[in-house]
C-alpha cells in the first residue's frame, strides 16, 4: 500500500525535523522544500496529499506558494505563521489553505489538526448515498462530480467551499450552526476555533456573485449560523 506524501515547506532546519518526526509517526513519507520556488517545484513533482507551508519564507512567501500549488493540486494545506496577526490568517485562507497554526504550537496540536483534516472526504458526497444536480436559477450543483456553475460559468471553488455550499443547499432554508458545518465538512474532530467558517463562506460568496450585505443564496443568521435560499 503506497502512503500518503507530506511535503514540508520551511527554512527553519529544527521546524523541519520536529514536522518530519511528527508526520512519519502518522504514516506520511516526507518531502522538504526551504524556499517557495522549490516548494512549488516539489508538489508539482510530487503530488503530495498534504503541505505544511510557512508563511515566512525567502523568494515566495508562504501565501504566494499557496496560491500557487491551490492551482494544480487538492492536497491540504495548513498554514504556519509566526505572527499572530489576524490578517495572515485570513489571506493564508483566502487563497485555498485548509487550517493554519500560529508558532509556538505543540506537536500533539499539529497532529490533531492534521488527523482531523484527514478524516474529511476528498471526493464524493458527505452521505455516501446518492445523489442529483440541484438548480436554482442560474446556480446549478452537482455533488457527483463535485462541479458548481453559475449561468453556465464554471466555478472554481476549493474542497472546503464546495462542501459548504453542498451541505447547505441539501437541504434549503434549514439554517445550519457553525458547528454543524464544522462537523460535516471538517469532521467531527476538528481541532480549532469556527472564525474559519466565516472565512470561507465570505470566500465561497465572492465566488457567487454575492456578498453578506447583499446575500442571494446564503443568508447569515447572527450568532447561529447560515442557511441557504432557493
Amino acid at each position: 500500500m503506497t502512503r500518503p506524501r507530506a511535503l514540508v515547506v520551511e527554512d527553519s532546519p529544527e521546524f523541519i525535523l520536529l514536522c518530519q518526526h511528527l508526520l512519519e509517526r502518522e504514516g506520511f513519507d516526507v518531502i522538504v522544500a526551504t524556499d517557495g520556488k522549490q516548494a512549488v517545484d516539489r508538489a508539482q513533482k510530487d503530488r503530495p496529499d498534504l503541505a505544511i507551508l510557512d508563511l515566512g519564507l525567502p523568494d515566495l512567501d508562504g501565501i504566494e506558494v499557496c496560491r500557487q500549488i491551490r492551482l494544480f493540486t487538492d492536497a491540504y494545506i495548513v498554514m504556519v505563521t509566526g505572527r499572530a496577526d489576524e490578517l495572515d490568517k485570513v489571506v493564508g485562507l483566502s487563497v485555498g489553505a485548509d487550517d493554519y497554526v500560529t508558532k509556538p504550537f505543540s506537536p500533539r496540536e499539529l497532529a490533531a489538526r492534521i488527523q482531523a483534516m484527514r478524516r474529511r472526504p476528498r471526493s464524493g458526497t458527505p452521505s455516501g448515498g446518492a445523489s442529483q444536480v440541484r438548480e436554482y436559477g442560474g446556480l446549478r450543483i452537482d455533488p457527483d462530480v463535485r462541479e458548481v456553475t453559475r449561468d453556465g460559468v464554471v466555478l472554481d471553488l476549493t474542497k472546503i467551499e464546495f462542501g459548504i455550499l453542498d451541505l447547505l443547499s441539501s437541504a434549503p432554508r434549514r439554517t445550519f450552526t457553525r458547528g454543524q458545518l464544522l462537523e460535516d465538512v471538517w469532521g467531527d474532530n476538528w481541532y480549532g476555533d469556527d472564525h474559519i467558517i466565516d472565512v470561507h463562506v465570505g470566500n465561497l460568496r465572492k465566488k457567487l456573485g454575492e456578498s453578506a450585505s447583499t446575500p442571494r443564496h446564503i443568508k447569515t443568521l447572527r450568532g447561529v449560523g447560515y442557511r441557504f435560499e432557493p
